[in-house]
């Protein structure tokens, strides 16, 4: 269990409530509900009333709808310091997308009145909303992009340079690092099939864009990796 000094610094790490005075921080935490979560288990479903969002303490949490053919497409996927569900808490709505963990998580509750009484009390929560609703449309509108202007392979490789970014070490232009995504995990990130998928690693190694030493994965050139990505 959380104490309320974990909760506290939890609330702290977002963009949300990073602002709040101490006292409001405090009030926060201690209505905050802890949730934890296996990895693969579901939070909540897309259609679902939306009592309220969370806040990933610790894992990460991937947000996704299903597509009319039953394939899985992710819209985004959030760690530690993140906040869920965010939409529904202003509009009312249900949630719109359903999210499930990548691996186990802690995260914390927070009721959807307890958030609009702190936006009417205190103005600076209620900019901090607007950024992040902002950032979420940028998302949205790139992942659309991607998905309509890019063919697999160019979407594939955004996402290695993505994971790179995350978890990779660099060595001048070349980067490497360890490949935790299964290609099934791949494929409904960057709205494909694990067999196309497959193929497209296979393309990109023989371009010499990418080296594959089992789970590990060796950018040569960031930048020629990334051209390519944008073409």
């Amino acid at each position: 269990m959380l104490t309320l000094s974990e909760k506290v610094a939890a609330l702290r790490r977002t963009v949300l409530f990073g602002e709040l005075d101490p006292s409001d921080c405090e009030a926060l935490a201690a209505r905050a509900v802890e949730y934890q979560l296996n990895r693969g288990e579901t939070l909540f479903l897309a259609g679902e009333p939306a009592a309220g969002l969370y806040v990933i303490v610790e894992g990460s949490v991937r947000a996704y709808r299903v597509n009319a053919d039953g394939r899985e497409q992710v819209i985004h996927v959030e760690r530690a310091g993140a906040t869920l569900a965010e939409v529904p808490v202003f509009d009312g709505g249900p949630y719109p997308s359903s999210t499930a963990a990548e691996e186990s998580c802690t995260l914390l509750f927070i009721r959807r009145d307890d958030v609009l009484r702190l936006c009417l009390e205190r103005p600076r929560i209620s900019l901090a909303a607007l950024r992040l609703l902002a950032s979420r449309m940028r998302n949205c509108a790139a992942l659309i992009e991607r998905l309509s202007l890019r063919d697999v392979d160019r979407r594939l490789a955004q996402l290695l340079l993505d994971e790179a970014s995350d978890y990779g070490r660099r060595s001048g232009d070349q980067i490497e690092f360890q490949l935790a995504l299964t290609h099934q995990q791949i494929a409904a990130r960057v709205g494909s099939v694990r067999e196309v998928v497959s193929r497209a690693i296979a393309r990109l190694q023989q371009g010499g864009l990418i080296k594959m030493d089992g789970r590990k994965v060796i950018i040569p050139s960031e930048e020629a990796l990334r051209s390519y990505a944008s073409e």
